[in-house]
């Protein structure tokens, strides 16, 4: 073959080769965060004096967050300046403070840095320096939990108060902590770095502010009992929960003809209120406002243009004139609070506008679809104006219940309208059983809870040393259990308070969801653990 057709012949086949279509690869996706190159100055660096540091990498990178996620210990007064925002290799920290001579200083970033492209995150980068000889090298661990609440809030503050003769416990209230982190987005364990010797009180807030400062009336707080002194090998616990205020009262008006709102704060069943014309005492009713930190003050018609209201308890005294105005009068009505398929665990709860002072039984008539008499009982909660009806149900069963004129009389001295109302019942298989028995518990007497997804209490059983615990014919539903240790034993939860020192009521959480199905009897062991 002649060299002329050997030539020919490879460029047809370099011609063919060029001509083929095919796809361009970028390579393999990039997962790896970004590292840092360097830092000037070097991290852990001692005898720090600069006005910025610089933190290099090894390819763009961007702040996400920053001011979210950058801790830095011990706080500062003003916000570090960072630049640039945007994609860069070199960050640039510029100190607005003058900073405190030999201590360690931490920068933690969180997950503020990540990769301009893909947005792999470099996770908790902490920059290190001290203004003194040497780094503080001491840590503090522990884990959080909300006192209540199945699932604990993200972006608790974990902070270091240190005890010195400037220390008293109000300093929560005024102060910076000496040392802080946070658990940010995703975690309910904690550590505290780079401390130094020394006696401290540990405290952690949702602080709803980001001031470091406890706020009650929107910040939950948890603290630990004793101060802990450091060196310590010690697992801390706190337990987040939102303190009851002190009753105050805030503003008080007319609402409605012989009717005042009071608006407070805190809890009122301990406050004494009176309503005078003049010198003399009027007789009152007061009840709450439901849904609302509100009372209202039920008072007989007068003629008068202006009425004082007096509110007092041990630590507080307010006076208001009530200026009074032509107003409307609230008339006495009764409405159903439950469904009209009532459940076997229930009563039937009727609601009164204005609050009952007599109730006539006689007045009530309750029969079965058969026209079979029931016997009825009756409770009357005057605080939550709601009347209680009490009868024994029985399966599919259809009743009928009648108030006759003058059944309730309120305290204005009006009575009830004919009132009807049709009730029923499903069968015992349309329901589920739940049976708890409950080991290692510590003492009694205890409330066990059924709630659902958002902590709505379903269901609730007190015992004063029964450890076996019933639910009957509860609606199937996929339930979270709990068990309270009622320390003081009132029959509820009672939160815990910084300044008395007093710490929650302890809550137990079941591990898993129980399942509750219609017609079937659930048997479940729950063992207690802290």
């Amino acid at each position: 073959m002649s060299k002329r057709v050997i030539t020919i012949i490879f460029l047809a086949i370099l011609f063919i080769g060029c001509a083929k279509r095919g796809n361009i690869t970028g390579g393999d996706q990039d997962i790896y965060p970004p590292k840092v190159l360097h830092t000037s100055p070097e991290n852990f660096s001692t005898h720090f004096n600069k006005k910025e540091l610089i933190i290099q990498f090894d390819e763009f990178v961007k702040l996400k967050d920053v001011n979210k996620q950058l801790i830095v210990s011990p706080p500062l007064k003003h916000r570090l300046d960072i630049s640039p925002y945007n994609a860069t290799k070199q960050i640039v920290i510029r100190f607005r403070d003058t900073l405190l001579p030999n201590t360690t200083y931490s920068l933690n970033f969180g997950q503020s840095i990540e990769d301009n492209n893909e947005g792999n995150k470099l996770q908790g980068y902490r920059y290190v320096f001290s203004t003194g000889s040497y780094i503080d090298s001491l840590s503090v661990k522990g884990y959080l939990k909300d006192a209540l609440d199945k699932e604990t809030e993200s972006f608790v503050s974990v902070m270091l108060y240190e005890v010195n003769q400037e220390f008293n416990d109000s300093i929560v209230y005024k102060d910076n902590p000496r040392y802080v982190t946070n658990t940010l987005d995703s975690l309910t364990t904690f550590t505290l770095e780079n401390l130094k010797e020394g006696d401290y009180l540990l405290v952690a807030l949702k602080d709803k502010n980001n001031n470091y400062r406890f706020d009650p009336k929107q910040d939950k707080i948890a603290f630990h009992s004793q101060l802990i002194t450091l060196p310590t090998k010690e697992i801390f616990k706190l337990e987040l929960f939102r303190e009851i205020p002190n009753f105050k009262p805030v503003r008080a008006f007319e609402s409605s003809q012989n009717k005042i709102i009071l608006g407070y704060e805190g809890e009122p069943e301990e406050a004494k209120i009176t309503l005078q014309n003049q010198e003399e005492q009027l007789p009152t009713i007061i009840t709450k406002v439901q849904g609302k930190d509100s009372l209202a003050i039920w008072y007989k018609p007068i003629e008068v243009d202006s009425l004082n209201l007096k509110v007092f308890n041990d630590t507080i005294t307010k006076d208001f004139v009530i200026k009074l105005k032509e107003k409307k009068l609230d008339t006495l009505s009764l409405s159903m609070k439950n469904s009209k398929r009532l459940n076997f665990r229930e009563n039937l709860i009727y609601t009164s506008t204005t609050p009952l002072v007599a109730v006539d039984k006689t007045k009530f008539e309750l029969i079965t679809k058969d026209s079979l008499d029931v016997s009825l009982e009756y409770k009357y909660d005057i605080w939550n104006q709601n009347l209680e009806l009490i009868f024994d149900k029985e399966e599919n069963q259809k009743y009928f219940l009648k108030l006759y004129p003058g059944a309730v009389t309120d305290f204005f001295g009006k009575t009830n309208d004919t009132l009807k109302t049709d009730l029923s019942t499903a069968d015992y298989s349309n329901y589920g059983n739940l049976k708890i028995t409950l080991q290692n518990v510590k003492e009694f007497p205890i409330i066990v809870q059924l709630t659902d997804d958002k902590g709505k209490v379903i269901a609730e059983h007190y015992s004063d040393q029964d450890p076996i615990v019933e639910f009957l014919y509860i609606d199937p539903a996929m339930y979270t259990m709990r068990v309270i240790y009622d320390s003081n034993k009132n029959k509820i939860w009672d939160t815990g308070n910084y300044l008395q020192k007093i710490q929650p009521e302890k809550v137990i959480y079941f591990p898993e969801k129980i399942d509750v199905r219609a017609n079937w009897d659930v048997e479940q062991v729950f063992i207690l653990k802290d």
